[in-house]
């Protein structure tokens, strides 16, 4: 059965390229994204994963663990690794979790029969640190990600996760921010200092709280 938004990410042991984990051991109390490959030695994948490591710094300020996985077995991913490399112009540096008997790739729902019914689809989960899941979105094989969504979904959700707001389209860390319906005006006017303005009843925007 298919992971929702808000069920307890599957906890599970596994090899990877910096040794063996337990998943939500090694998550500890910080937020995680793990994502998934068809294929070692596949095009799309070594561009993703050479732009998670360019951007680890990104997901470290943020308090973000990256792990990647795979069904391919251990040796296959180190391998792989001096290509991404050596072609993203990179250091690796995250695990890939090696999964050869799909029993993570099963737990989360990574494999999609219609599409293929051995490799998995390109499936990125971002995990809380309460261990839930806070966000997923799914890709065809042919589509690469975007990293940098991701990282301007993190924020959003990190926001938040510790303010009564949402973040409204496009919306980038610095920019306004919308109320929460469920809060009265006089409510709001306690809890944002710097004001809001009413466009309408139900809309209401204010300077991100936490800048």
């Amino acid at each position: 059965m298919a992971l929702r938004l808000g069920d307890t990410a599957p906890n599970f042991s596994a090899e990877t390229t910096e040794g063996p984990i337990d998943f939500h051991q090694w998550l500890g109390d910080g937020w995680g994204v793990l994502f998934s490959h068809p294929a070692d030695y596949t095009p799309v994948c070594t561009t993703e994963l050479g732009m998670a490591a360019k951007l680890k710094d990104e997901f470290t300020k943020r308090n973000v663990k990256v792990i990647a996985i795979s069904v391919d077995p251990l040796e296959s991913h180190k391998g792989w690794i001096n290509d991404i490399n050596e072609t993203q112009a990179c250091t690796m540096n995250f695990p890939i979790i090696a999964d050869p008997e799909k029993k993570v790739a099963s737990a989360y729902d990574m494999i999609h029969p219609n599409a293929d019914d051995k490799a998995t689809v390109r499936s990125v989960f971002v995990i809380g640190p309460d261990k839930k899941i806070k966000l997923t979105i799914t890709y065809p094989a042919s589509t690469g990600r975007n990293f940098l969504e991701l990282l301007r979904v993190i924020d959003s959700l990190q926001l938040t996760a510790k303010h009564k707001v949402a973040t409204p389209v496009n919306w980038q860390d610095g920019e306004d921010c919308i109320v929460v319906p469920a809060l009265s005006d006089e409510d709001a006017t306690k809890l944002f200092p710097k004001g809001f303005r009413k466009i309408k009843p139900y809309l209401r925007v204010t300077p991100q709280p936490n800048r």
